[in-house]
């Protein structure tokens, strides 16, 4: 599923070998990379970053058969890499626990249980916040996240917190129109043409196109349920793991994404350093939980 709609251990086992950018902002010269900073510079850049975060997060699983598994996750990162550039953040590893049970099928694809995944998720912010990070921005990179990344900022609420936490939500409706001038697809959603082309952007010794075609991407229209919503709906239409077409990707079409949505994250950020108003509001929600019958009406 595409990024308009989409951890560490990885990075520590080394399986992610990837080049970066430069790792360093105009701020500086501090990388902004969470763990390429040593102990004495993790200090700075919190102080630096005004206790900002940026949690890539992406999945593990099937992109189509012509691009890695880890498609999301690259994407996500170098989309928080190239905002902490324009706007200093820290970057945290990639966050690669999230929702993907309608790939349970696929080669290469990993599902961890719902609990484990929502402790993951918890426990990395309650982390971040024990090291100083009071604001954190999730960079999902995988559409089968969207929900469970809304219902995770809902349940902020449901006991106190010190930090908040935003899900950033890019507005594409500009970018859309002009990627569609571009496009030679008209149909897509997963490992199409415009995450092929982001890809191909930044690793294109990743992407194989001759394979591109060797597996349907089209929705098999296997189940039309009405008025109704099951999560078999995926495996319903897609069962390669596949909606669309990447076997013709432009790096013109890579870039402007990627330029969109660094820009609209650099912009979050920046108002993040001097609005309050939701760390304030989250504080004020809290104490009034505590008596409610003491809420004015």
């Amino acid at each position: 599923m595409k990024l308009k709609h989409a951890i560490f251990a990885l990075s520590f086992l080394g399986i992610f070998s990837l080049p970066l950018l430069s790792q360093k902002s105009d701020s500086d010269e501090l990388p902004y990379l969470w763990n390429e900073l040593s102990a004495p510079d993790f200090v700075k850049a919190v102080e630096l970053s005004d206790g900002i975060c940026l949690l890539p997060a992406g999945i593990i699983e099937k992109h189509g058969p012509h691009l890695p598994l880890s498609t999301d996750l690259i994407l996500s990162r170098e989309i928080a890499s190239r905002a902490a550039e324009l706007e200093y953040a820290l970057v945290y590893p990639e966050f690669y626990f999230g929702q993907i049970y309608e790939a349970k099928h696929q080669p290469g694809t990993v599902a961890y249980s719902p609990e484990l995944v929502w402790k993951m998720l918890e426990e990395t912010c309650e982390e971040m916040s024990r090291n100083g990070i009071k604001k954190i921005i999730i960079v999902n990179g995988h559409g089968g996240n969207n929900n469970l990344f809304a219902y995770f900022c809902q349940a902020q609420l449901a006991k106190r917190k010190d930090y908040v936490v935003v899900f950033f939500q890019p507005d594409d409706k500009q970018l859309d129109a002009e990627v569609t001038k571009l496009r030679t697809t008209d149909y897509g959603g997963h490992a199409d043409e415009e995450e092929t082309s982001m890809l191909y952007t930044i690793r294109p010794d990743l992407v194989h196109t001759d394979q591109a075609t060797s597996q349907s991407g089209r929705d098999q229209l296997r189940l039309n349920i009405p008025y109704g919503y099951t999560g078999i709906w995926w495996y319903a239409s897609f069962p390669n793991h596949y909606a669309g077409d990447g076997s013709s990707p432009n790096k013109t079409i890579g870039e402007m994404i990627f330029k969109s949505r660094a820009e609209q994250l650099a912009e979050l950020v920046k108002f993040l350093k001097t609005d309050d108003s939701a760390s304030k509001l989250q504080k004020q929600f809290y104490q009034q939980t505590d008596n409610p019958l003491e809420t004015e009406q």
